[in-house]
């Protein structure tokens, strides 16, 4: 099954991105991202966090998602969350960004995931499992 998978994925390979360049042109009339937010909680801006120059340097994947017109700016001063970067032990940076104020303003879901142990326990007698289908 794998091999025909690895055949199914080369053969179609055309209708995958593999750069950022590639992913031009998305359409938010299909799908756009909006934040559940608690009407009466207060919006928080987060003090601007300073970084070293050479981290600064290292945070090139940031700025090729912003060359390809990947990422955009968009102005909500009120909903500020910094963009942390934070070394790695192989030399590289891993970019995070502090979303704990945000957490706390954001509506919880009314349903929860899954737990790991049902996860396994649905894949005992299976030869392959979506675990997708946890989730509907």
């Amino acid at each position: 099954m794998r091999n025909e998978l690895v055949v199914f994925l080369q053969e179609h390979a055309d209708v995958f991105s593999w750069l950022y360049a590639e992913m031009l042109g998305l359409d938010t009339n299909i799908m756009v991202h909006k934040l559940s937010l608690i009407e009466d909680c207060k919006p928080i801006e987060q003090k601007l966090r300073r970084t070293t120059p050479y981290i600064l340097i290292k945070v090139k994947e940031v700025k090729k998602q912003w060359d390809d017109g990947f990422l955009e700016v968009v102005k909500y001063p009120q909903r500020m969350s910094n963009i942390i970067a934070v070394p790695k032990k192989d030399n590289k940076i891993r970019v995070c960004v502090d979303f704990r104020d945000l957490n706390k303003a954001s509506l919880k879901d009314d349903f929860l995931y899954p737990h790991i142990d049902v996860l396994v326990d649905n894949t005992a007698k299976s030869s392959t499992y979506s675990f997708m289908d946890s989730f509907f």
